[in-house]
């Protein structure tokens, strides 16, 4: 594909995609966003003449029809992600979607399946892993700095925005709840830093004052890794002054990053080990500008998306495992990877 005159068409007017998806596209050159669909059309027109989009389209088959459309990102509700990637890959068009892939596992596969079937681009938008912050981490684990990794740590535990509450704390079956929403960050976080595959997950959910319809707004949950190290994982909507951070404790140090479970380019990473406590150098730069790079650099041939679908495959099969686990109050294990192909 030629870099040169790439239009992407969004499929979901959502706040997401005003707020860090629109700047992402547009930093890349040679790369704009020429469409936009909601089930919507109203909304989808306004969107469209607020951003300065040429076309505003009430369903995803007028848009997949625009010749000037040659990537797709999705930032639907997760129960409409499978369906709609599905025909967007089936129309030749390379597809960016956002996390959770989709709301079951044997969807998320069929993605996977359908994009490879077609030889088309296809991946998650798991923004934290973009993160200088986690890529530092992930160096510093690499380079033995810590020794061997014993346990980790993520506490990704918020107060969510009212405008963006809808459907995450009221409707489990558009794929709401804390789990399947921040929990699956919190997954792939650790598979990438770590380099390591979840293989064990238990875990307690809680219903607390945003929770309704049976969608949790708080979990904490251990997942045993296939290298051995234990990770907990603390995730909800309802806390509101807390920090956010991910922790790596090794045989020989650890490494503490604050205020980094976040879209912004932002927080620290300190190493401590038998030399004290220090901080460790990070040069930021936007989260979803380095994964729209990525995968923009992915359709022309150059390199892979910075999360794949099977990325997108792997966390949600972790964050489900966890939803099972709340439910049953049992360990369940979760399949070795290649169970994803």
């Amino acid at each position: 594909m030629s870099q040169e005159s790439v239009g992407w068409g969004f499929v979901g007017a959502s706040t997401i995609a005003r707020e860090h998806m629109l700047a992402a596209v547009r930093a890349q050159p040679g790369h704009a966003v020429v469409a936009v669909a909601s089930g919507d059309a109203a909304r989808a027109e306004a969107f469209a003449k607020e951003h300065g989009i040429a076309r505003g389209y009430g369903g995803i088959a007028a848009l997949l029809e625009d010749p000037a459309v040659q990537a797709v990102y999705i930032s639907s509700t997760n129960e409409q992600h499978c369906s709609q990637a599905l025909a967007a890959l089936a129309a030749g068009k390379h597809v960016l979607c956002e996390k959770p892939l989709a709301t079951t596992l044997e969807d998320a596969k069929r993605m996977v399946a359908a994009a490879r079937e077609a030889g088309l681009v296809f991946a998650t938008n798991h923004h934290l892993r973009n993160a200088a912050t986690h890529r530092k981490v992930r160096a510093l684990i690499d380079g033995g700095a810590i020794g061997r990794p014993l346990f980790a740590r993520v506490f990704h535990a918020i107060y969510l925005r009212p405008q963006v509450q809808g459907w995450r704390v009221d409707n489990p079956a558009a794929g709401g709840g804390v789990i399947l929403d921040i929990g699956v960050h919190a997954v792939d976080t650790l598979r990438f830093a770590l380099a390591a595959e979840p293989v064990e997950a238990i875990g307690m959910a809680q219903a607390g004052f945003l929770s309704k319809n049976g969608a949790e707004d708080g979990v904490m949950a251990v997942l045993r890794m296939d290298n051995g190290v234990l990770a907990q994982i603390h995730a909800a909507y309802t806390v509101r002054h807390a920090d956010t951070g991910f922790e790596v404790h090794g045989e020989q140090g650890s490494i503490v990053a604050r205020d980094v479970m976040t879209v912004r380019a932002a927080g620290q990473v300190l190493l401590r080990d038998a030399e004290g406590e220090r901080a460790v150098p990070v040069e930021h730069e936007g989260l979803y500008v380095v994964g729209v790079r990525r995968f923009c650099e992915a359709m022309a041939g150059r390199g892979r998306p910075a999360a794949s679908g099977e990325d997108g495959v792997r966390s949600l099969e972790a964050a489900l495992a966890i939803v099972e686990a709340c439910k049953s109050g049992r360990s369940v294990r979760i399949a070795p990877p290649d169970a994803v192909r």
